[in-house]
């Protein structure tokens, strides 16, 4: 992380190990879950394979193996895990279809992980 902002000492108080201007990465992994009524024909909330081509399309193709901090979606945030999490929520909930809850969880660590989910789901 590093966020032009501040100085490269302000960066490094604030982001430890992870202030590096000429980058840092993790491998996350991303937990999605959708819920809602199941539908009586097919018997499912959502076709499986239709949200797993559209997790594909707006999580992993713009943001799998990318210098996050090049990318436009962070050029007025620093991209945090927690700043991930919110782009990556952003982006489903703007393709999935509005009868469905939506929980996201990003891993960047075992120890480290934060979680969005819709008020009043688990």
């Amino acid at each position: 992380m590093f966020c032009g902002s501040l100085s490269e000492a302000e960066n490094r108080k604030v982001y430890g190990k992870c202030a590096n201007p000429h980058g840092h990465g993790h491998d996350y992994t991303v937990e999605v879950v959708v819920g809602g009524d199941i539908d009586g024909t097919t018997g499912m909330v959502v076709d499986l394979v239709e949200l797993d081509g559209l997790v594909g399309r707006e999580v992993l193709e713009p943001f799998d193996h990318q210098n996050l901090n090049t990318l436009e979606s962070f050029r007025a945030a620093v991209p945090t895990t927690e700043n991930l999490l919110l782009e990556i929520r952003k982006r489903l909930e703007r393709a999935l279809p509005r009868r469905l809850t939506l929980a996201v969880r990003v891993e960047e660590t075992s120890n480290n992980f934060f979680e969005y989910w819709e008020e009043g789901s688990e």
